[in-house]
């Protein structure tokens, strides 16, 4: 049904099954054209928003009356559980943005790898000033730890990045090594972030809330192990 109101004409699903193809569904001319609240703006009184005023709200009562400490009724900057501001000697803030390569965590064991991993793990992103203070060159395999957990990442340095900071993808395989610490040898960044909502209001993810130590690896040879079968399989 949704198919049809597109035009688009889709087959019984245990044919599509069956025949293992793609399906190709033509471009809406109408997405280019694409405005948010197109309708509210024409006509706010005929398309209010879902809100309570139905309009757009800089500030909202009804999120104020639940009095949560860490989600007022308006934006404000609030301080983070782990920043640059209470961070201790050395400790960098840590991203964890999304990976262009991949869905989170999809398509990470794929031949994709080849475009962005670097040292056969996932890259960590580091301004040159970090980089250079801490003797670390392009494509050198690097351990970044904290209080939570530890990982192996492979250095690309870029200026592109704020001094201070550094970039690990999410999405990244866990991949544990029991002797070795519990070092994640794939470098998954979950390793390393807590696991805290971003409000009690929103529960979000609160990923790029973390802060952890970055140098150069010098111990002894973990093998990838993190896109082989299970024993069980």
């Amino acid at each position: 049904q949704r198919g049809a109101s597109q035009q688009v004409e889709l087959p019984p699903f245990a044919e599509f099954w069956q025949a293992n193809q793609l399906i190709e569904m033509p471009e809406n001319p109408d997405s280019e054209r694409f405005i948010r609240f197109a309708d509210f703006c024409r006509d706010p009184q005929a398309h209010p928003l879902k809100t309570a005023s139905g309009k757009i709200e800089i500030f909202s009562q009804r999120i104020a009356d639940y009095a949560y400490p860490d989600c007022p009724g308006h934006p404000m900057w609030l301080e983070p559980d782990e920043w640059q501001g209470n961070a201790e000697p050395e400790q960098l803030q840590v991203l964890s943005a999304h990976p262009a390569h991949r869905l989170h965590s999809q398509l990470n064991y794929s031949s994709l790898r080849e475009l962005y991993a670097v040292a056969n793990r996932e890259p960590v992103t580091i301004h040159s000033d970090d980089a250079q203070a801490r003797g670390i060159t392009e494509g050198d395999m690097v351990r970044v730890w904290n209080s939570r957990g530890q990982i192996l990442a492979g250095a690309v340095i870029s200026e592109g990045i704020k001094p201070g900071v550094i970039c690990i993808h999410e999405g990244a395989w866990p991949d544990l090594d029991l002797t070795a610490d519990g070092i994640c040898k794939n470098g998954a960044v979950n390793v390393l972030t807590k696991d805290l909502p971003s409000s009690r209001l929103g529960n979000g993810c609160a990923g790029n809330t973390a802060l952890a130590w970055l140098e150069k690896y010098n111990g002894p040879e973990l093998t990838l192990t993190a896109f082989e079968p299970p024993a069980s399989s």
